[in-house]
């Protein structure tokens, strides 16, 4: 199984990006090994890539599942790691064994992030490895309430994009120099994401969750979630998808298949899809408004949905 090398060490970037790639894979490659915590994301992927490019075998992907991982995502991260040719282990654990996170307050990420990153030490022990890194990127610490990093900072993870100064936007140019097919790949919270802060997680609520967001998936929809009201199924589309979502036939179809799932209740938020709107404070990021698809047709307001 070969893995992808940097393209002519990154002569398909800018000169700043290639350094600050090159300089994340050299840092990298002073390790003797490293284990990735890996989802599958661009960012644990570009690392996955920069790691097996620096050290070949002593490199291994791990991905935790648990309750709050969609499936899709899993199919994923086990795509993308034999895409870059990197090892992949996987190790499974419930978040909803701890109180902390059931209760989801303003800390839940960090009580999740610091149970997935106990399972990222757990099995570099086991497998002999020393360094256990992540995708934290340099943008990231900038990005509002963001309690995980407390996490990341508390157990002394590895984080070359971060340590490399390596930005969002580098992060998916150095996917594309490496051809990973999620370059593009929108960023995905854990399904724990669409409860809102104070109703607790329970593996109901993420069932349900998953299901329904699995169906607006599967309709064509990108930028979407789904956010769980106590049964209330508040579905947010990213504004440029939005003028479909105003079609009677996805209305109808969105509440049967909806309820059918278990909500009680089917709303569609006329804001739109925006990050962290269930999260203290969070009221997401603006987003350029559009009408028209992508290659610049009328939107087809006809659209049928499967019933």
């Amino acid at each position: 199984m070969s893995h992808h090398t940097l393209a002519a060490d990154g002569s398909d970037l800018a000169p700043e990006t290639a350094a600050k790639a090159a300089t994340a894979r050299d840092a990298l490659a002073e390790r003797d090994d490293v284990l990735v915590a890996f989802s599958g994301g661009v960012d644990s992927s570009v690392v996955a890539a920069l790691a097996c490019d620096a050290l070949g075998d002593d490199a291994v992907a791990c991905t935790a599942r648990s309750e709050t991982l969609p499936a899709a995502e899993l199919d994923d991260a086990e795509r993308v790691a034999g895409e870059i040719g990197i090892r992949h282990e996987t190790v499974t654990f419930s978040e909803l064994d701890d109180p902390n996170f059931v209760a989801n307050d303003g800390d839940r990420c960090y009580h999740c992030r610091t149970m997935r990153l106990g399972q990222m030490y757990e099995t570099a022990q086991d497998l002999g490895i020393g360094t256990v890194c992540d995708g934290t990127n340099a943008d990231d610490p900038g990005e509002g309430h963001r309690p995980g990093l407390r996490a990341v900072e508390e157990l002394d993870v590895f984080s070359p994009l971060l340590d490399a100064e390596i930005t969002k936007d580098e992060v998916r140019e150095i996917a594309e120099a490496y051809d990973l097919s999620v370059a593009d790949k929108p960023s995905m919270a854990c399904l724990s994401s669409r409860i809102p802060t104070g109703l607790e997680v329970t593996e109901e609520r993420l069932t349900r969750v998953e299901k329904a967001e699995r169906v607006l998936r599967e309709w064509g929809f990108e930028g979407f979630r789904v956010r769980d009201h106590d049964g209330l199924a508040r579905v947010e589309i990213a504004p440029d998808e939005l003028e479909r979502a105003l079609d009677p036939a996805f209305a109808d179809a969105v509440h049967e298949h909806l309820t059918d799932v278990g909500f009680e209740y089917v709303t569609l938020d006329m804001a739109g899809y925006r990050t962290g709107s269930v999260s203290p404070g969070g009221n997401g990021g603006e987003e350029k408004d559009d009408d028209t698809d992508s290659d610049g047709t009328d939107i087809d307001l006809g659209r049928q949905y499967p019933r």
